[in-house]
């Protein structure tokens, strides 16, 4: 049974292929059409799975959109009766789209196909998951849990915004939710429009700017904005939000509160900038703590599975992690949207009738779905690009990147198949020697032309991760998604201020180490990704190194790159040293000749 999983129309378009329940390619539209998070409906994503996996769009069986318009159309219409007559001037706007397209979602997807394959397909083989139970099978069935506890937080998504399911032996129960407008990412989400960012793409800087500044407002947004339960449940304050009926996330009673103006993009970030940012960071993780605690005692069981835009919070995840919470995570590395198109199609599979009694199987996930290029068409495309470059075999390849790495060089690095997911993990990477003092400025300054404060990650051998972060021996963290200490520190930043913390970092890697002395480690294996360890082994054996920067291969503003043209263009148009992309090597310098 061929499936193809759909997510489209909000942000994060994508499109999975699943077939017979095995995960065989998931890619996010963005990455075709360079537009960033690409909401249109994924038509590229769905001809490049069909081209890589020889299928027509008749070979598949069934279409399955990640949430169910109608419910969603629902709570809108629940939600602006609620508040009538306020949200008058959003309901105008938002009415039209929805009466003339999202209502009839299934006419939408059946035209979009017609028109891209000139094939009609069948209405039948059209099918919708529930947003939340996408977010959940991305997570549990990928995971190697036979039982697990599912939690998902996000947004919203047709009325629920934080899910509690039990999943076991192929089935995924709900048992616990929380309804719109009440919502732990839309609290986020608030506060990263209030501190200058965009909604669904800011939250990282969210948290990326946390650690310099000090929970100053923790106490006002608790005793305000949101009232806590000890299970972790909670509701808004909805008289300080305007996103249940505006057209802005926070009103002026919010302003008011806070203290101050909401930011402006180009604002120059001050400390209370900081203190806000810190506030909701605490205030997030003592929640989601709460409802982990909670459910382990609830339900004694020893898996956690999490998914849903919030579960990109890696500083969250990482207490879930030191305070030992559950015995084993599995977090679905692409946790937002993206994920529910992979989702929307393993719930299809797995909960189907034939499939519900069977015994899970353990899938073997990896999260390289995408596009991968051989080294003959990398030629022909560097030869159509007139680059200059030149080939190396394997070995004297990642001798020759690990010495330029190691001489505070910054690489592109392009192999194999491309991550599914925010994160770069190795394929569609910018390398840096994370030893060296000014990398972390230089690569936001020069390479990304981002924010300087925004931190980067290591990439490290697996079995060596123990000796640099406060890991288990053993731990495994292949997805970037979970934050830890930072060992041999000397805690110098906890006497400086805002962004003097960052000139002031003391350890021996310091272009990986944030200002509160922790990083966000992807572990890397032989089995994870066999290519990137070896250069990694090579930088162990050759300069006892065995971690890089690892920061995904785009500049600020657009997606990772997908193809070799893509990673030649952010190569030109940045200070990148080379590109290495599969056994070739372009050096800038050769490229003016």
């Amino acid at each position: 049974m061929n499936i193809i999983g759909i997510s489209a129309f909000y942000h994060d378009s994508a499109a999975s292929l699943v077939v017979d329940g095995e995960i065989i390619s998931a890619v996010q539209e963005e990455r075709f059409t360079r537009v960033k998070n690409d909401k249109n409906f994924p038509t590229n994503s769905i001809k490049y799975i069909l081209e890589e996996n020889n299928l027509n769009i008749e070979d598949i069986d069934a279409f399955v959109f990640y949430e169910k318009p109608l419910l969603k159309f629902e709570r809108l219409i629940e939600t602006y009766l609620a508040f009538s007559p306020m949200g008058l001037k959003s309901f105008i706007k938002a009415i039209p789209l929805w009466i003339k397209e999202k209502l009839y979602q299934k006419e939408g997807i059946i035209n979009e196909i017609k028109k891209t394959f000139h094939k009609k397909i069948d209405g039948k083989k059209i099918f919708f998951s529930e947003h939340h139970l996408s977010h959940a099978a991305s997570a549990y069935y990928p995971s190697s849990f036979n039982e697990a506890i599912v939690l998902t937080l996000d947004g919203v998504g047709e009325f629920s915004s934080t899910v509690v399911y039990h999943a076991k032996d192929n089935r995924i129960d709900k048992v616990k939710e929380l309804h719109f407008p009440h919502s732990l990412g839309l609290l986020y989400s608030a506060f990263t429009y209030f501190l200058g960012f965009q909604v669904n793409e800011g939250e990282y800087k969210v948290m990326g700017l946390a650690p310099y500044g000090n929970p100053k407002f923790k106490d006002l947004i608790l005793k305000h904005l949101i009232d806590v339960k000890e299970d972790g449940s909670y509701q808004l304050n909805m008289k300080y939000f305007n996103y249940s009926i505006g057209l802005t996330m926070t009103n002026k009673k919010f302003q008011d509160l806070i203290g101050f103006e909401k930011r402006e993009p180009k604002d120059k970030l001050l400390q209370n900038h900081m203190d806000l940012a810190a506030s909701i960071q605490s205030v997030a993780e003592d929640i989601i703590l709460k409802i982990t605690r909670n459910l382990k005692q609830e339900y004694k069981i020893n898996n956690l599975c999490l998914a849903g835009g919030v579960a990109l919070n890696c500083v969250a995840n990482g207490k879930i992690l030191k305070e030992k919470i559950f015995e084993n995570i599995w977090i679905q590395p692409a946790a937002g949207d993206a994920g529910g198109s992979l989702g929307a199609a393993l719930a299809f599979y797995y909960l189907s009738e034939n499939k519900i009694k069977e015994k899970k199987p353990i899938i073997s996930f990896t999260p390289y779905l995408g596009p991968k290029f051989t080294n003959e068409k990398v030629k022909i495309e560097l030869d159509n690009l007139k680059a200059n470059y030149k080939y190396y075999e394997d070995e004297e390849l990642f001798e020759f990147v690990s010495k330029k790495i190691m001489e505070n060089k910054a690489l592109g690095w392009f192999q194999g198949r491309m991550e599914f997911g925010p994160r770069a993990l190795g394929a569609r990477s910018i390398l840096a020697n994370a030893k060296s003092l000014d990398m972390q400025r230089d690569l936001n300054l020069k390479v990304k032309f981002r924010e300087s404060f925004r931190p980067f990650a290591p990439a490290i051998m697996q079995e060596f991760s123990h000796s640099y972060f406060d890991f288990d021996e053993n731990f495994e963290s292949p997805y970037m998604l979970l934050v830890t200490k930072v060992k041999n520190n000397k805690n110098k930043t906890s006497d400086f201020v805002g962004f003097e913390k960052l000139k002031n970092i003391d350890t021996n890697i310091p272009a990986v180490t944030h200002v509160d002395y922790t990083a966000r480690v992807q572990t890397v294996s032989k089995e994870s990704n066999e290519r990137f360890y070896s250069l990694l082994k090579k930088m162990n054996s050759e300069f006892d190194t065995p971690l890089v920067v690892n920061t995904s291969f785009n500049v600020n503003g657009e997606p990772i790159v997908c193809s070799v043209k893509d990673a030649f263009s952010c190569f030109m148009n940045t200070n990148l040293d080379f590109l290495v992309c599969e056994n070739y090597i372009l050096n800038k310098k050769d490229q003016f000749q």
